[in-house]
């Protein structure tokens, strides 16, 4: 089974954090979408033919497309692609963009899963992080998605935020468990080069992240939805029994995957490419009937690498029988031996012959996946 990812590279505004390929102007909206259509009857031939499982629009901001261009994308996908009558179909979106009209435009098209980006419920935070949308309508989009039939939602919060206290994120956290949201995605607040907030941080503007304050919020995150029955399957993600993302587990997976549209990733199992990050010049490109991606063949040393960080960031953890049945029996030893220290430190345990990081382990996951690179 394969998935398939598509980036819409448009926003209402700029959030201060984000770091993702988008614009702020619309106004290559109806040409974007003539080229994504373009590129799927292009890249036809990466799945080979393999059934689709997931489709995923994410961005950018993908609910500030018109019904009609997701009518003429859902139509062409399902033409060219064999997409499974149980895919799931998900649309990132934002709570100023779900009006009740909205909602059931959305169903009528086939999408079945919507991961919203709430952020937070407070006021305060949404202004700091220059977010479109306000407190009520963060509450607001929720409940009108839930009315509409969409119970197979996901949202997104940020913690480690300064305008966040303690208080207000146990708030965001228990206001997400009371609306009984099935999949939660919580992510650190951090500084990515070139942002805003890396620029008004170095300009004295605002205050630097807090990294205990963020680890703290990590920790009573985990154990509040712990006791609230979510799973904890993925470092940043947290989902009620059957409601993990399966889009997104096709990435830990390691499953075969096409992107389309500017900045999208593709990747087949052997090789990794992704399309160039500039609006016009994937227009240009597209037109002239060529897809303007990099490609990079992976090495087994590298494919192993991958596996060693998306692995230790799943509740599944790594599989050291999977390590010496795909790379040898040498690379497994190279890894156990590498794996002591940590073992030893208490952020990592061996069980049933699988690495596993324990809950102080999972402060440090990607530093440690790093130090156990190949």
């Amino acid at each position: 089974m394969a998935g398939i990812y598509l980036h819409i590279p448009f926003c209402r505004r700029a959030c201060y954090y984000c770091n993702f390929h988008f614009s702020t102007s619309l106004g290559q909206k109806d040409a974007l979408v003539d080229s994504l259509l373009q590129e799927m009857m292009l890249q036809q031939p990466y799945l080979q033919g393999q059934q689709v499982d997931t489709v995923y629009f994410g961005g950018g901001t993908p609910s500030l497309l018109d019904d009609a261009d997701l009518q003429r994308i859902m139509e062409k996908l399902r033409q060219l692609f064999p997409i499974s009558g149980r895919a799931e179909i998900t649309l990132e979106a934002n709570p100023d963009d779900l009006q009740p009209e909205k909602l059931q435009a959305l169903k009528a098209v086939g999408v079945n899963r919507l991961s919203i980006g709430v952020q937070s419920f407070h006021e305060a935070d949404l202004r700091w992080m220059n977010r479109a949308h306000n407190s009520t309508q963060a509450l607001q989009c929720i409940q009108d998605a839930q009315a509409a039939g969409f119970h197979n939602l996901s949202i997104d919060l940020i913690y480690g935020g300064p305008t966040l206290s303690d208080e207000g994120w146990a708030q965001n956290v228990q206001q997400a468990i009371a609306l009984q949201i099935p999949h939660l995605s919580c992510y650190a607040l951090t500084v990515e080069p070139g942002t805003a907030l890396d620029h008004f941080i170095k300009q004295h503007k605002v205050a630097a992240v807090d990294p205990d304050k963020a680890a703290r919020h990590f920790e009573m995150l985990v154990q509040w939805l712990a006791a609230a029955g979510y799973e904890h399957y993925e470092i940043s993600n947290f989902a009620l029994p059957g409601c993990r993302s399966r889009h997104n587990s096709s990435y830990w997976q390691g499953q075969t995957y096409l992107g389309l549209g500017p900045s999208a990733h593709s990747f087949n199992g052997h090789s990794r490419q992704w399309n160039v990050a500039n609006n016009s010049s994937y227009i240009n490109a597209i037109k002239e009937g060529k897809v303007p991606f990099e490609l990079e063949n992976l090495t087994p040393e590298m494919m192993l690498n991958e596996y060693i960080m998306t692995s230790l960031r799943t509740s599944e953890g790594c599989h050291l029988y999977l390590v010496e049945e795909r790379f040898g029996t040498g690379k497994r030893r190279q890894l156990e031996t590498a794996s002591r220290e940590f073992i030893l430190a208490g952020k990592m345990v061996l069980q049933q012959d699988t690495l596993v990081l324990t809950p102080e382990g999972k402060l440090f996951a990607d530093g440690i996946a790093a130090e156990l690179f190949v």
